[in-house]
């Protein structure tokens, strides 16, 4: 597969996960305190049965296609203190690999009904952070040398 169909791919998926994680940090947590605690459980209940079944989807093509882009550079990743690049490609994949790992975390918890709003809001803050980091290190890789 071509590189620009990989990394259309892999921004379009980035795009739905990250605006996803955007959308419940940003816009739902602004909402908790007018809607109230028992319409705000039924809107994350919604949301997650939603999320759980688009998602994994969503996950399976960004990591599909971040992994085959990775694969193109796996001679600088065998290095990754020789470059600038080398390095911000795998600090970004740490967390990218971070990021999945708060996902099945959060799928597994909801799973056996003890993902509670607490926990909700800290692994969408956590993973808030963790994309926005992303985000500038997608970027920093091509821009930033040393």
């Amino acid at each position: 597969m071509s590189h620009f169909v990989l990394v259309t791919l892999h921004l379009f998926a980035a795009i739905m996960f990250v605006g996803t994680v955007f959308f419940e940090v940003i816009i739902l947590e602004g909402i908790r305190k007018p809607v109230g605690r028992e319409a705000m459980r039924t809107v994350e209940t919604a949301i997650g049965r939603r999320a759980r079944r688009v998602m994994p989807f969503v996950m399976a093509l960004l990591y599909g296609a971040g992994a085959a882009m990775a694969w193109q550079y796996r001679e600088e990743l065998a290095h990754p203190f020789e470059s600038s690049f080398a390095t911000l490609l795998s600090v970004k994949i740490v967390l990218a690999l971070s990021v999945l790992a708060h996902f099945v975390t959060a799928v597994t918890l909801s799973a056996r009904g003890k993902l509670k709003s607490r926990h909700f809001r800290l692994v969408h803050l956590s993973v808030f952070c963790h994309a926005v980091l992303i985000v500038v290190l997608a970027k920093a890789m091509f821009h930033i040398a040393w």
